[in-house]
């Protein structure tokens, strides 16, 4: 599995970092994917990070 966040979607609300810092940090005012590849154990808290996106940046590829 493998994450993005889209930079002209997001808004820079924090929620992803908040909910999975494993994967999502702030660069500036936007949040970035700091691993693209999701590892097994971390997959769960990618996919609800997403889910609690409010711009729904995050894109997932199964």
């Amino acid at each position: 599995m493998k994450t993005r966040v889209d930079p002209g979607l997001c808004t820079g609300d924090e929620v992803c970092t908040q909910v999975c810092p494993e994967i999502f940090e702030m660069r500036g005012d936007k949040a970035i994917a700091k691993i693209e590849e999701v590892p097994h154990d971390l997959k769960q808290c990618a996919k609800d990070a997403a889910d609690s996106c409010p711009s729904q940046a995050i894109i997932i590829e199964e």
